[in-house]
């Protein structure tokens, strides 16, 4: 009986290695397939096209004219994201409006606690 107590934390932190390095090829594979040009993510959640690579760094831009550098082992292709986040596929932002507020804004500092500066 002793024998076996001793002989299950081994096989599972056995297995806890072996699934780690299996997780960390698949990794490594999904990362060998991204291409410049590519629809990429990152393992933060950030989503963009990559439009350069080298061996350690890779720059993906988020939208015209903004570009971010990432570590390569962060970049991975889009599809290797959602799978990780359940499938779940981000919505759609809604698309904002560029025109002013009918109402002018103030902008002067109010203090609750001072009555002199107090807002109405």
């Amino acid at each position: 009986m002793s024998d076996l107590f001793l002989l299950l934390p081994l096989l599972l932190l056995g297995w806890l290695f072996w699934s780690q390095r299996r997780r960390q090829q698949q990794m490594s594979a999904a990362q060998d397939q991204v291409k410049i040009g590519a629809e990429v993510g990152t393992t933060s959640g950030l989503l963009g096209t990559l439009v350069a690579l080298d061996d350690q760094v890779g720059t993906i831009e988020v939208s015209p004219g903004v570009n971010l550098r990432f570590v390569r082992q962060a970049i991975v292709p889009r599809e290797q994201v959602f799978r990780r986040s359940g499938g779940r596929r981000p919505a759609p932002a809604e698309t904002a409006q560029d025109t002013p507020s009918s109402e002018p804004v103030d902008l002067k500092k109010h203090d609750d606690h001072d009555p002199e500066t107090k807002a109405e």
